[in-house]
């Protein structure tokens, strides 16, 4: 990831070619997830891409390195984090009529800090056996009795959940949100813990019969030979807000404010918009393109369809902190 000083490039400018583009992505996504994305865009354009796991901290590690991050872009998920990193001043504002046009408004900032490049629905894993089709239908209905002892999750107090209870908020209040949040955590059959991925199993174990959960984790469990048997046990279904849509969140990118190389990170950017991005970085992540008329992986559309919420993403951005503290407040995962 090391680029060749300023000075060296003044003293070689005139006896060699110009340097080979090149960009470097700090990346909440593990590098496998994306690396197919980013060898096609390299064997298309002659850009290499130099990517780092950064798992914590992001927004500091940038902060700390300022001006001389060799980051060029950033590519993170959740709504949540992709507004901290804005929030931090370490993004820039990217003008670009490809993204505009290829990223519907919902799926972006406003400011242009960032944009959206495939989302990914909140929904419940319903076991086949035990819970009947149409039995679980909107996001409100989990808090009814008629579920208790009966539902799995991971921690209240993750990104994923926090935007949900966000969004119940926004339909709601910060009343019924609280209520409902309550309601929830009576009907579970243990103490929250683990992944998505961990809820699943529950189910096959026959420990819960519906839990909340991504979309994608379904898919990444029916390719692995080990977890096949788990997944299998159970259907997604997509619940629904009373008066509302499906929730979903994103996986996005952000230029950073020191970016070394804006042109060739900006042509990364709309190539990550494009159509054969789309298809690909979906069908690699099993996880739903954010660009109009892109077809879905034939996995993905065997899940069925659904109507995304129509809550912004800002909004719930926004209400993350109260999320967050109605959540410490019922004790959700204690």
């Amino acid at each position: 990831m090391n680029r060749i000083p300023l000075a060296l490039l003044a003293l070689s400018a005139t006896a060699a070619p110009a340097l080979a583009e090149e960009v470097n992505i700090y990346s909440h996504r593990q590098p496998e997830l994306i690396q197919p994305l980013l060898d096609a865009f390299t064997k298309d354009t002659g850009i290499k891409v130099n990517v780092a796991f950064v798992d914590k901290g992001m927004a500091e590690r940038l902060q700390a390195e300022g001006d001389r991050s060799p980051a060029d872009l950033v590519l993170t998920v959740d709504i949540a984090r992709l507004s901290q990193i804005v929030a931090a001043g370490v993004t820039q504002p990217v003008e670009s009529e490809v993204l505009k046009s290829n990223i519907p408004a919902e799926f972006r900032d406003p400011g242009n800090q960032w944009f959206g490049l495939t989302s990914r629905a909140r929904v419940v894993y319903a076991s086949k056996e035990r819970v009947k089709d149409g039995e679980v239908t909107t996001y409100e209905d989990l808090a009814d009795p008629k579920w208790k002892g009966r539902i799995c999750t991971r921690p209240g107090t993750h990104d994923y959940n926090l935007a949900l209870v966000a969004a119940m908020i926004a339909h709601h209040d910060e009343a019924y949100a609280k209520k409902w949040a309550e309601g929830l955590k009576a009907n579970l059959a243990r103490k929250p813990e683990g992944n998505d991925k961990d809820q699943i199993k529950a189910i096959s174990a026959g420990e819960c019969d519906i839990a909340l959960g991504n979309t994608y984790y379904m898919g990444q469990m029916l390719r692995d030979p080990e977890q096949k048997e788990w997944a299998e046990a159970s259907r997604i279904v997509y619940p629904t807000f009373e008066g509302g849509g499906t929730h979903v969140n994103v996986s996005g990118v952000a230029m950073t404010k020191a970016a070394p190389d804006k042109a060739a990170a900006l042509k990364l950017m709309e190539f990550l918009a494009s159509d054969e991005a789309q298809r690909l970085y979906a069908e690699t992540n099993d996880e739903f393109p954010v660009e109009p008329g892109v077809e879905r992986s034939d996995l993905v559309k065997s899940w069925g369809t659904f109507t995304p919420d129509k809550v912004s993403l800002s909004e719930l951005a926004k209400l993350r902190p109260v999320a967050l503290k109605l959540m410490e407040e019922v004790n959700f995962d204690g």
